[in-house]
């Protein structure tokens, strides 16, 4: 797309036109997917920080405003994104392993978790959620299949993949927040 059209694209975007937003999106999402999954290796990481980026966009679209060219303002931002997403987990790791060998030098049974509880509270809180969210979650936690795989799978567009794990990870957040960093990483990033 030349940079007269991305131009026109933004302004009517700014002007709060949702085709025009649509259009960005469907012209840019899958260069910025694979763009996102090339820096993290992860392709549904890279999809939700991609489908993030647009939802920020949309919500500040009319007092956002660009000096470069808007290809290079969207690689950019997602490029950007994902370093911070990376920072972030190796923020998170560290802190992980702080509590692990915290947890190994200072092992009290009374005020520690132990993993066979963990798990039987994380399949607890997975039967809880309603079937068609449960199916999913698992499918793409447990058989790692990505977003567009299981709305291949189940029939359902890719936008209904994408809200209902977004409520399956709210949910098992609540129901899990007692338990400690380490675990809560042991559950969101232990793609089997």
């Amino acid at each position: 797309m030349n940079s007269d059209k991305d131009k026109y694209l933004f302004e009517q975007i700014n002007n709060s036109n949702e085709k025009a937003f649509e259009k960005l999106f469907h012209n840019y999402y899958g260069h910025l997917c694979l763009f996102a999954s090339r820096i993290l290796q992860d392709d549904n990481s890279a999809e939700e920080i991609v489908q993030d980026f647009f939802v920020k966009l949309w919500e500040k679209r009319e007092r956002l405003t660009i000096e470069t060219s808007l290809k290079s303002y969207l690689f950019s931002s997602v490029k950007n994104l994902c370093l911070n997403y990376i920072q972030h987990n190796k923020v998170k790791l560290r802190y992980a392993q702080t509590i692990i060998s915290e947890t190994s030098n200072n092992q009290s049974d009374d005020n520690s978790f132990s993993e066979i509880d963990l798990a039987e509270k994380i399949e607890e809180s997975i039967q809880l959620l309603p079937a068609k969210r449960r199916e999913i979650f698992r499918l793409s936690r447990e058989d790692g299949l990505k977003y567009r795989e299981i709305a291949k799978k189940l029939n359902i567009s890719i936008k209904t993949v994408e809200t209902q794990m977004g409520l399956a990870i709210k949910t098992l957040r609540d129901k899990l927040k007692d338990y400690n960093t380490f675990f809560m990483l042991f559950i969101f990033f232990n793609k089997k």
